[in-house]
């Protein structure tokens, strides 16, 4: 898959990652000295977004407790903005993630945590925008005007810039340098061939009801495949924690359900995954793997590669099957995945924020 062959934007935009990976890392890497400088002092991380810049967050609450061992937690914008508690955060970074930097409600929090006392830390794909000029510390990256509604390049180069920051706060910042550098070139992998990915995309496309799940790390990438799936499809999908799913809704799986599963190479987690992919087939499921060992691929019933990177920076690769999936599935449908129905770049939260 390349740009010249790109169909719909969201396919060219998918296809433009590699690049921006590289021009992310090479603009960030150098500032890590900062971010460890302005967390001094300071015990814990709250992370601040919506939408799939929230699924980036998530990525690094875990990235940042399993590899940085830094306490870290999502905020709830509407604490600040609508409720207007008042937070002692003279111990905190608050990393505040928006692709544009002008959603009122992440500025606006982003400005609240600012005057409780926290450091801050803007991600953002926009140099000028608000989020990034109030911050103490912009992290810009180096996407590009993305010009299809859903998030593709801006979403892998957020995952990018939340993993420079969780490495700048870990006891020895340069341990994940030599993976970091090899995340461009399998993204780039992974926009060859893929197979079966008609194959699981008429899966998905089929399906009376479509859930995804993953585990740990790759918890923010399972819940951005479903966000993607209802933005694009116009049909709903549910993003559900490996346990979360086993703790109740697992009970209704039966036929027409097709399960989209993410899953680490290696790692603790990737076992039960593939446990969890026998059970939903058990059920009378169909499941989409992306991702994890020989063992998971061969309990789902469709498979698409995933990067071979360890699992602290695989979420970051895996983006790109799941993007791609994601965009077969709507073109699949006759949909226009550019633009969905309903939806722009910018998101204003309600009207009263």
């Amino acid at each position: 898959m390349g740009s010249a062959g790109a169909t719909t934007l969201m396919a060219q935009e998918i296809a433009e990652q590699p690049d921006a990976v590289r021009r992310t890392l090479e603009a960030l890497l150098p500032l890590r000295p900062d971010l460890a400088r302005l967390f001094e002092g300071r015990h814990r991380v709250l992370l601040v977004a919506r939408g799939s810049s929230d699924n980036a967050a998530v990525y690094a609450r875990y990235l940042l407790e399993t590899h940085a061992g830094v306490d870290a937690a999502l905020a709830a914008p509407s604490v600040a903005t609508h409720y207007g508690a008042r937070l002692a955060l003279d111990d905190a970074l608050v990393v505040s993630v928006s692709q544009s930097g002008e959603t009122e409600e992440i500025v606006a929090t982003q400005e609240w945590a600012r005057s409780c006392g926290a450091a801050t830390v803007a991600v953002t794909n926009a140099e000028g925008s608000a989020l990034a000029t109030r911050a103490d510390l912009p992290l810009v990256t180096r996407a590009g005007p993305e010009l299809a509604v859903p998030a593709t390049k801006s979403y892998l180069t957020q995952l990018v810039a939340l993993a420079v920051l969780a490495t700048a706060l870990a006891p020895r910042p340069a341990d994940l340098d030599d993976d970091l550098a090899r995340v461009p070139d399998e993204v780039a992998r992974l926009l060859g061939p893929l197979p079966r990915l008609d194959a699981a995309a008429d899966l998905v496309a089929g399906a009376a009801t479509v859930v995804a799940s993953g585990r740990g790390l790759f918890l923010g990438t399972a819940l951005e495949a479903a966000l993607k799936l209802e933005e694009t499809t116009l049909r709903a999908a549910r993003g559900y924690s490996y346990a979360d799913l086993r703790h109740g809704p697992i009970s209704v799986v039966a036929e027409g359900v097709t399960a989209v599963l993410v899953a680490a190479a290696d790692g603790p987690l990737t076992g039960a995954m593939s446990e969890l992919a026998r059970d939903l087939g058990d059920r009378g499921a169909r499941t989409v793997g992306v991702g994890g060992d020989d063992a998971f691929a061969a309990a789902c019933t469709e498979h698409l590669a995933g990067p071979s990177l360890p699992e602290a920076l695989a979420p970051l690769a895996a983006a790109v099957p799941v993007q791609r999936l994601v965009e077969r599935v709507a073109t699949r449908l006759g949909l226009d995945p550019d633009r969905p129905r309903g939806l722009a770049k910018v998101t204003r939260t309600d009207p009263d924020s």
